[in-house]
């Protein structure tokens, strides 16, 4: 009998404490006690997200200096996965993260699946090519092959060019370095790219030239969450009280004009 209640109590003992890792895996609890936030992002998105290949392998950009700055002042702990940005809202909708921060626009059919923050970063389309292919304007996609970010926003309006001129062909790439090399290998003759995320192209390629698809109409970026995520109003707060102080301005000078660099 003896024995048998030793057994008994080992494993409760056993049971206990598998408990207590179960429930701490489940609320993502860091060392210092914090709640862990998962993020997702595909770090091909210059300068919103990207591997800093000269000096690590960080990722590094303008999202994730914002991410930075909102966990903490929440008080997670940040987590930061890589992924193909296609993959993001189902990485979402199954609970592999918490949030997404990848320079994402709220459009209809993503807001039918996830909740948006409000807008942090307004941007426009731009239409990429080298410079040898004399494509000016949208007339002169007619018949070309144009390059895009699979999943992306991009994506959605080259499918509305193709309604709307004759012969387009839409080629999708996982990463945006892909369709840049793409354009300089001539496999396709454009593509549609944020235009915040060309420049650093541009200063590095002489050859290629752009121009803006959508002028009169900008593009938001927003972070996405679950549906009915309590974090959507936290968030929101942090993102106004960035704008209020001038941290986001900061931010957006520090990455689109500096080229990451604080002054």
């Amino acid at each position: 009998m003896k024995k048998f209640a030793l057994i008994l109590s080992i494993m409760a003992t056993m049971v206990v404490l598998a408990a207590c890792g179960s429930s701490e895996a489940a609320n993502g609890e860091g060392e210092d006690g914090k709640k862990t936030l998962v993020m997702g992002t595909s770090a091909d998105y210059k300068p919103f997200e990207f591997i800093d290949t000269a000096n690590s392998d960080e990722i590094v950009g303008f999202d994730i200096d914002i991410a930075k700055h909102i966990t903490e002042e929440l008080g997670y702990e940040l987590k930061i996965e890589n992924m193909d940005f296609s993959g993001l809202i189902a990485a979402l909708n199954s609970n592999k993260v918490d949030f997404v921060f990848a320079g994402m626009s709220p459009n209809e059919k993503r807001e039918k699946q996830v909740d948006f923050s409000d807008i942090y970063y307004e941007a426009h389309n731009a239409v990429v090519s080298m410079e040898d292919t004399s494509i000016e304007e949208l007339s002169d996609l007619q018949g070309k092959k144009i390059g895009v970010q699979l999943g992306s926003i991009q994506e959605g309006k080259a499918k509305e060019l193709q309604e709307e001129y004759e012969g387009i062909e839409v080629i999708q790439r996982d990463l945006i370095p892909q369709l840049v090399e793409e354009l300089k290998t001539g496999r396709i003759d454009a593509a549609i790219i944020e235009d915040s995320v060309t420049s650093g192209y541009l200063e590095k390629n002489e050859k290629l030239t752009q121009f803006i698809l959508d002028p009169n109409t900008s593009k938001g970026s927003a972070a996405a969450f679950p549906d009915d995520s309590e974090l959507v109003e936290e968030f929101n707060e942090e993102i106004e009280k960035m704008k209020e102080s001038g941290k986001m301005d900061e931010l957006i000078k520090k990455w689109f004009e500096n080229g990451g660099k604080s002054e």
